[in-house]
């Protein structure tokens, strides 16, 4: 009978339970307190006024905005469960819900070793293409994320120039790293549209996406705002991908790193909801610990995948579809 299934919970999948539901919701409302108490700089006059119409506290002599439990939490329930990340080629679309787990590449170098000369160089355009094709030939990476930056195009248009390269070199849906602002936002959606054969079109399969990153601690920056806002209103997916770092830019506690990722997260599907309700949001993270040693962020260490763990559960908690770094 039905009712004998009652709170039982179902595994889908094989999953690694960093946090306990009770932990998760401790991190939720610390999370609430940073957003509602401490707020989040924005700098985007544009965000500040959709913020300010969907009910935050906005103080403009500051940037800062103060955000409302409410707020947050009506926000992250207009998110859709699932998200379509459509190929050009249908054989190659991907549903993000639940425990489906897929793999993407790395993206965003600026140099590159030359695969004839060994010589380790700045990246080109001619090089998003080749690292599009080689995607598109290897069976375990769903979605191409634009691999380098077109280092020898002009910085006001790199970023549709590499969206050319590599659109042009795979079949599998495309989400750019890359994007310079609203105007390259606006350029690479014509791009899309264009591809699908039209904006109704994209947005019911969209075969392109857009991520941005907020900075850390607790900032929200025009370009990043200006995306958010023109793929939330086209309906188009975009992944907010916070790339915090414990001991630098948060604090060095996994608990804590993820606290303030997930705040700045957060302020980011306010803004995308307070755009377009509805709108496909991917939660997002790269955050990681900081190397004194070497001054950077080193990916892939021990840390990367504890928090990369802890934020796919949060994400779960939210009921949102995630993307997380790795190696």
């Amino acid at each position: 009978m039905r009712s004998q299934l009652s709170g039982i919970l179902k595994q889908n999948g094989f999953s690694l339970n960093v946090f306990t539901s009770e932990e998760l919701l401790e991190l939720h409302n610390a999370t609430l307190e940073v957003l509602e108490q401490v707020g989040i700089n924005i700098f985007c006059e544009n965000a500040l006024e959709i913020l300010d119409g969907a009910g935050a506290k906005v103080d403009r002599s500051t940037s800062m905005v103060k955000i409302p439990q409410y707020i947050v939490e009506r926000a992250v329930r207009a998110a859709p469960r699932n998200i379509l990340l459509a190929g050009r080629d249908p054989k190659h679309d991907l549903v993000l819900e639940d425990r489906r787990v897929s793999f993407a590449n790395f993206g965003a170098g600026v140099q590159i070793v030359d695969p004839y000369t060994g010589e380790l160089r700045e990246s080109t355009k001619a090089d998003v293409k080749n690292t599009a094709l080689v995607c598109d030939a290897l069976d375990s990476v769903d979605v191409y994320f634009s691999a380098v930056v077109a280092k020898d195009m002009p910085e006001s248009t790199a970023d549709l120039h590499e969206a050319e390269s590599f659109l042009s070199g795979t079949s599998k849906h495309c989400q750019h790293f890359n994007l310079t602002g609203g105007s390259g936002a606006r350029g690479f959606l014509e791009m899309g549209s264009a591809i699908a054969g039209g904006m109704e079109n994209l947005r019911r399969r969209p075969v392109i996406s857009a991520m941005v990153c907020p900075v850390s601690p607790l900032q929200l920056h025009t370009n990043t705002c200006e995306i958010i806002i023109e793929f939330a209103t086209a309906g188009v997916p975009v992944n907010i991908l916070s790339l915090a770092m414990s001991g630098a830019s948060s604090p060095i506690t996994p608990a804590g790193a993820i606290i303030v990722s997930n705040a700045e997260v957060l302020a980011g599907i306010v803004l995308a909801q307070a755009a377009r309700k509805g709108s496909p949001v991917i939660y997002g993270s790269s955050t990681t610990t900081f190397d004194l040693t070497h001054v950077t962020a080193p990916v892939g260490s021990p840390e990367l995948a504890i928090i990369s763990s802890g934020v796919a559960e949060l994400a779960g908690f939210y009921g949102l579809p995630s993307c997380t770094g790795g190696t």
